[in-house]
């Protein structure tokens, strides 16, 4: 009875059941109780799912692989890591599914290092991963972004003999493509015998976010050609990349194609692609049209998409309508706020930047903080505004000295409108050039060989200025530089970049 009313969906049937069953004297087992620890895991009841935990201990359940398993599981999906973390700490045995559980919960919760670490560890106690341990590490290389470690995965996988199936092969494809590497990325979607339409879809939106769009819709057409039908998910992979190559008409295209011809009703990721589309390409009255014409829920997403575009072009009273809704949505998330304010700052209205900074304040809430992580030497150095935490901070400071003047005599003139504070422009030239990208861009000048290309992470959208910085150094010192940025990929080479400076 608990396992049908799980599976139907009837969840308050299920608890009520399970405690029916518990005053009746009849001790569970060790099948019951995951039961019922799933269905806290789905709909993240964290005060049940502890409850659950104590159940568990009180009966002699918690040195059960299994069992113990589910519960690192169900903390995980409710965002109690550190209890998921204690739990499986505190395991006398491992078995493969606790190792896979863990290292799939602490990707999604946002440690990737330490679920490659935990990789690394299981190994050493001598558990062989299987294939579905190889997708969740496969994802937190995705998730951390650096190539060595991608690599490392790659050549595991192959020393196994793991043949890559279509579940395999489409995490290897997006860790790849995730990690900067485009080519290996199609290079793996080309060799896997079977394709899915997530397999499709996946390197379709690979494409799009390094700058491709035109290979991703050659590739949409091979998939037609091949007989694959696509999905919802297809056709958001397809207007992303759409909207971050500039093909306009072609992702409007697309999107009026999606019922008519392929039978997929738009949702709203849909239209905020295209608001996205109309918005980078400078059309904001088109995509607020879109916008207040639409006939289904608006989310999150959607206004941000709006509010984004706003920022592009500073349109300010929209991009006020547009935050409006938003803290309606999320009054607790500091992004929108701050978004608002760096609309202000960029516009000169120093009063209602004040404004806006005061009811976070009133809020409570806080900026999330930059940062760039870059890869050298295989290992992953990080670097915020103005740090001088780094060991080697004297040397990339006078590094980025030199490489100032170099490229201020090729035509390199900084642009202090990227510094949104109300300071005298000496000083606004001073901290711009020490944004986290252009500290990390110095750092691999100094560590890595001449020649060898410098990967990049930044936790936000890379700063304009630091975009045309990273362009004149890419031409200067003859580099190739991949940035991959909150929003997408972008290529630097010889003074060029692969999104066009439409971004």
């Amino acid at each position: 009875m608990i396992g049908g009313y799980t599976k139907a969906g009837d969840y308050m049937s299920c608890y009520s059941t399970f405690r029916e069953y518990m005053r009746s004297g009849i001790r569970p087992d060790n099948f019951t109780l995951p039961l019922v620890m799933k269905v806290c895991r789905d709909t993240k009841d964290l005060v049940m799912g502890r409850l659950m935990h104590t159940v568990v201990y009180k009966l002699g359940f918690s040195s059960y692989c299994f069992v113990a398993a589910v519960l690192v599981d169900m903390y995980a999906k409710c965002k109690a890591i550190d209890y998921a973390k204690q739990m499986f700490d505190e395991m006398p045995e491992r078995d493969l599914i606790s190792w896979t559980v863990m290292i799939g919960a602490s990707t999604e919760c946002g440690n990737p290092q330490y679920s490659l670490d935990l990789f690394d560890r299981m190994r050493e106690e001598g558990v062989m991963p299987d294939k579905i341990t190889m997708v969740n590490v496969a994802n937190a290389s995705a998730k951390l972004g650096a190539m060595h470690k991608a690599k490392i995965v790659d050549d595991y996988i192959r020393s196994m003999r793991f043949s890559l199936d279509v579940i395999l092969g489409t995490a290897v494809i997006d860790m790849h493509a995730k990690c900067g590497n485009i080519e290996f990325a199609r290079e793996t979607f080309d060799k896997m015998r079977e394709k899915n339409v997530i397999s499709w879809s996946t390197m379709i939106a690979a494409h799009g976010y390094h700058g491709e769009g035109e290979k991703a819709l050659d590739l949409f057409r091979m998939m037609l050609g091949e007989g694959k039908w696509p999905n919802s998910i297809t056709f958001v992979s397809l207007l992303y990349s759409c909207s971050h190559s500039g093909l306009v008409e072609e992702g409007l295209r697309l999107f009026s194609l999606m019922q008519e011809e392929y039978g997929v009703r738009p949702d709203v990721k849909h239209f905020t692609c295209v608001v996205d589309l109309f918005g980078r390409a400078g059309k904001l009255d088109q995509a607020l049209k879109m916008v207040e014409d639409m006939n289904i829920e608006k989310d999150v997403g959607l206004w941000g998409a709006l509010l984004g575009a706003c920022r592009i072009h500073e349109r300010v009273e929209m991009a006020e309508k547009a935050a409006e809704s938003l803290l309606e949505l999320q009054p607790e998330n500091a992004g929108h706020y701050v978004l608002l304010s760096n609309i202000y700052a960029k516009a000169g209205k120093w009063k209602e930047v004040a404004k806006v900074r005061d009811m976070m304040t009133r809020r409570r809430l806080k900026k999330i903080p930059g940062w760039t992580c870059i890869e050298v030497d295989n290992k992953i150095h990080k670097f915020s505004v103005g740090d001088y935490t780094h060991y080697m901070s004297k040397e990339i400071y006078e590094e980025l000295k030199c490489l100032r003047e170099k490229l201020e005599v090729a035509g390199y003139i900084p642009d202090t409108n990227f510094v949104l504070h109300d300071i005298e422009e000496e000083l606004k030239l001073e901290l711009i050039y020490t944004h986290s990208e252009k500290l990390a861009i110095a750092f691999g000048l100094i560590g890595m060989p001449e020649g060898t290309p410098i990967r990049m992470t930044k936790n936000l959208r890379v700063c304009g200025d630091c975009h045309t910085f990273i362009r004149f150094v890419s031409l200067a010192e003859n580099r190739v530089i991949v940035v991959r940025d909150a929003n997408r990929f972008h290529h630097f080479k010889d003074g060029a970049c692969s999104c066009r400076d439409y971004w």
